[in-house]
């Protein structure tokens, strides 16, 4: 038996306006509003979905899951998704790899690389 990634799900507070963020960096569509609790986003055949579910009290603290994205030209996403509302948490790199972790406008910690 196998399984495979269908969706990845933030829990927010506001969930319109963070899938939107989302919808706009991937590339995305919002394909279900829900009445604002919960929002699925598509990012593209084969691709699991991005779904932002309304709670009342987030799990406060760092994530304990985060997205690892990659680009084929990691200092220009970083930069165009900084200007787009994103904040810088670290720049880190080990031998050979380079990578940046930021957080959305919710503060969801990931990170962007290079190819691998």
């Amino acid at each position: 038996m196998t399984i495979s990634v269908g969706m990845i799900t933030f829990d927010t507070i506001d969930p319109v306006p963070l899938a939107r963020w989302w919808a706009k960096q991937t590339d995305g569509t919002i394909v279900e509003e829900n009445d604002g609790w919960f929002v699925t986003v598509a990012t593209g055949e084969g691709k699991p979905m991005l779904a932002f579910q309304k709670v009342d009290d987030p799990t406060p603290g760092k994530n304990r899951l985060h997205l690892d994205l990659v680009s084929a030209d990691r200092e220009a996403e970083v930069a165009r998704l900084l200007d787009d509302g994103a904040t810088l948490v670290a720049r880190r790199e080990m031998p050979g790899f380079e990578w940046a972790t930021l957080a959305d406008p919710d503060g969801n910690q990931f990170c962007v690389s290079g190819p691998h």
